[in-house]
């Protein structure tokens, strides 16, 4: 086979895995129905950093993760083949990377090593239950990154435009933008506008990632992705391995093509742990010395990494834990109330030693309410996933979260179970409440609990009115056995700003601590 028709197969895997990753993620949400196919966690499941460290941290694994065996096969027979022709992060990076035209020369040799200390860095935090893994993790950055930001962006983008276009009222131009618009909205667009908290920031720092191949091609591949890192010394083991013949001529092109600076020197000394298995140098080698095949690994650059920088990064790793578990938000005295989880979730430690902060249960929640945490669980919590009913409300009939969540942080429930399912409870502000505060009639709090046996009931009670005159007002009550903390209340209150009603996280069906009664 001509090399250059293996650059031209590569070229159309890494499209065709951009593209169905694309597909997926556009399919990962609701299209009417409580049910999904197979969403964008297809990729998580491949992974096999998220299911070593969800492994180390949670002491599971989800049935889905037994697919990244494949990769760690693969990888160990062929080397790191995902990441030169599989992986969509590094596709992206590639495309972006060509519009720079600068030379590297292999100026920052050393740096390599850092995405290796940083992979031991994660491995030891997760040994020791700190599930850090998805922060740095390309494909759940990049899902993170796209859900939470760049779709959003986009969407508003194209709405905005066909918007302007209606109003001008173009004739030709305006039939035709709604025909278009039409099919835009049964493919590609949401079903409604999302908003995301620190979606500028999140989306801001995926750009600079992305625009580092402006400075350097690839610089997160060859510098900080941690799961190149960890294929990287799966590879070591491959059995598809390069050589040089004796008409090298050390004319130094393999070095200049090489993306991800495994070629160390014009003579063509190899370092295996770094190639991508692009075979550009092959293809473009002026004398044709180079091949890859199955044949013995010859004599090629070690792995670089001294004992005292992994000491280093492993002994971080261990150290990160107590420094993010001495804030407050860890202690067990400490319940946020503003802190209210998914149903489904599980308890918080566990929950946070499986989430990998992908964020797909934030982009298929169909009333936008599930939200990126900040700081709100710590420092250890940043990104997981928060409901905040001023924005949106957990529908009562909807398991979407739990279908898409790839390490079961958030546990699949059936209708029936979801039903029965409290992630808090709603408290009245009797200072806001129109019925209490000014007695004025109010019952949308009431009319829209979706519970089978309202949860808000109401206590008819006789007030007087600055003239004398007396009227009954039906003050609302809740019933904390029957709340399940959906916050649909808390979003339809008529009163803005601050609404006479909110939901805090007392109560939850995941924790025994978090509860407003005592129970025996």
């Amino acid at each position: 086979m001509k090399t250059k028709t293996v650059r031209n197969l590569r070229r159309l895997s890494q499209a065709l895995f951009l593209l169905l990753f694309l597909f997926l993620f556009i399919q990962t949400e609701s299209k009417g129905a409580d049910e999904l196919g197979y969403p964008v966690k297809f990729f998580l499941d491949f992974d096999p950093l998220i299911s070593i460290s969800a492994l180390l941290s949670a002491h599971a694994i989800e049935t889905g993760f037994y697919l990244s065996i494949i990769v760690i096969v693969m990888t160990a027979l062929l080397g790191r083949v995902f990441c030169g022709w599989i992986c969509p992060f590094g596709t992206l990076h590639n495309m972006v990377g060509y519009f720079n035209k600068r030379i590297a020369h292999g100026s920052q040799e050393t740096w390599y090593a850092f995405k290796y200390y940083m992979l031991f860095f994660i491995l030891a935090s997760s040994l020791f239950t700190a599930q850090l893994a998805g922060i740095m993790d390309p494909i759940s950055l990049l899902i993170r990154s796209l859900s939470l930001s760049i779709y959003p962006a986009l969407n508003y983008l194209t709405r905005a435009s066909f918007d302007t276009i209606y109003r001008l009222d173009i004739p030709v131009i305006t039939h035709g933008s709604e025909f278009l618009y039409g099919i835009l909205k049964k493919g590609f667009l949401s079903f409604t506008q999302p908003f995301f908290l620190q979606g500028v920031f999140i989306g801001a720092l995926f750009l600079f990632i992305l625009g580092l191949n402006l400075y350097e091609r690839r610089f997160w591949c060859k510098y900080l992705c941690p799961l190149g890192a960890l294929l990287g010394i799966l590879s070591r083991f491959s059995v598809l391995n390069r050589s040089v013949s004796e008409g090298c001529t050390s004319c130094g092109v393999c070095q200049e093509v090489c993306p991800g600076n495994a070629i160390t020197d014009s003579d063509g000394s190899w370092r295996s742990t770094e190639c991508l298995y692009c075979m550009d140098c092959d293809d473009l080698c002026p004398q044709k010395a180079i091949r890859f095949g199955f044949i013995k690994k010859n004599r090629g650059v070690p792995l670089d990494l001294t004992r005292r920088n992994i000491l280093v990064s492993i002994t971080a790793g261990i150290a990160a834990l107590p420094l993010l578990r001495i804030i407050p938000q860890s202690g067990k005295r400490y319940l946020n109330p503003a802190l209210i989880r998914p149903p489904g979730a599980l308890k918080e430690k566990e929950f946070l030693k499986r989430c990998v902060r992908c964020g797909e249960c934030m982009k298929v929640c169909i009333t936008n309410g599930l939200q990126p945490t900040l700081f709100d669980a710590g420092l250890e919590g940043i990104w997981t996933p928060k409901l905040v009913p001023t924005i949106g409300y957990c529908e009562f009939r909807c398991t979407l979260c739990g279908q898409v969540c790839p390490t079961g942080a958030i546990e699949k429930l059936s209708l029936l179970e979801k039903e029965t399912v409290k992630i808090g409870t709603a408290v009245i502000d009797t200072g806001r409440c129109l019925p209490y505060a000014f007695n004025i009639p109010c019952i949308v709090c009431e009319e829209v609990c979706p519970t089978p046996k309202k949860s808000i009931w109401f206590e008819k009670i006789t007030v007087k009115h600055r003239d004398g005159t007396e009227a009954v007002v039906k003050r609302p009550r809740v019933d904390i056995e029957l709340c399940v903390g959906c916050g649909i209340c808390e979003t339809y209150c008529p009163v803005k700003g601050k609404p006479a009603i909110y939901v805090i996280s007392a109560n939850e069906t995941r924790s025994e601590d978090n509860q407003i009664l005592l129970k025996p």
